[in-house]
C-alpha cells in the first residue's frame, strides 16, 4: 500500500536521489546539475506553509517513491491564486500508479487551500507526463519553442493548465498548508 504525506526535511536525501537522473540523463528538467539534499531542503523551506511538498512512501517504511510539489507561478501579486506544479517518481516505479496517486493528493490539497489555477510546465517531447497531466484534467494551454538548451539541442516547453476552482470575484484568501493538510483521494 502507498501512503501520501507531507514531505519532511529528512526526506531531502531521497528526493534529491529521485530527481538526479531527471537532471543528469534527460531533458525533462532544465537544471544542468543535480541539486544536493541541502539545496532540496532549502527549496522545501522556501515553500513554507504556503506551497505543499508531498511524498509517496510505502505504508510500512519511509522509502520515498516519488514527490510532488507546488510553487509560485510568478512573483507578481495578481498571480497569488495560481501555482506551478511538479512531480517526479523514482524511475523504476513509473507507470505503476504512484504518480497518479501523488498528483491527485497534491491537486486535492491545492483545491482545499483555495488556489484557483495550477500550471504545469513540461519539457517537450514528454508523452508520459502529458498523459498523466491530461488524465487528471490538465489541458494544453500553450507552447514556447526552443527556449531551453540541454544535451546539445534546443528544447520546447509546453504549458498545461488545470482549473482548481471557479474564479471567484473577489477571490478568497488562500489557506496555509498546515490548515488543510494532505487531502485525498487515496
Amino acid at each position: 500500500m502507498i501512503r501520501i504525506r507531507a514531505a519532511a526535511s529528512a526526506d531531502a536525501n531521497q528526493i534529491a536521489a529521485i530527481y538526479a537522473p531527471y537532471v543528469a540523463a534527460s531533458a525533462v528538467s532544465f537544471e544542468t546539475a543535480p541539486p544536493t539534499a541541502q539545496i532540496m531542503r532549502g527549496r522545501m523551506a522556501k515553500a513554507g506553509d504556503r506551497y505543499p511538498w508531498l511524498v509517496a512512501t510505502t505504508e510500512d517504511s519511509d522509502v520515498v517513491l516519488g514527490y510532488a510539489y507546488a510553487t509560485s507561478f510568478r512573483d507578481r501579486p495578481a498571480y497569488h491564486w495560481t501555482v506551478e506544479t511538479s512531480i517526479y517518481v523514482a524511475g523504476d516505479l513509473q507507470r505503476q500508479g504512484v504518480g497518479r496517486l501523488l498528483y491527485s493528493a497534491l491537486i486535492g490539497t491545492l483545491r482545499a487551500q483555495d488556489f484557483v489555477q495550477a500550471v504545469a510546465v513540461l519539457a517537450m517531447p514528454n508523452d508520459q507526463s502529458i498523459t498523466l497531466h491530461e488524465s487528471l484534467g490538465f489541458r494544453r494551454a500553450g507552447m514556447f519553442r526552443e527556449v531551453g538548451y540541454k544535451h546539445g539541442q534546443w528544447r520546447d516547453i509546453g504549458f498545461w493548465q488545470l482549473e482548481l476552482a471557479d474564479s471567484p470575484n473577489p477571490p478568497a484568501e488562500t489557506k496555509p498548508f498546515s490548515a488543510v493538510g494532505v487531502v485525498g483521494p487515496f
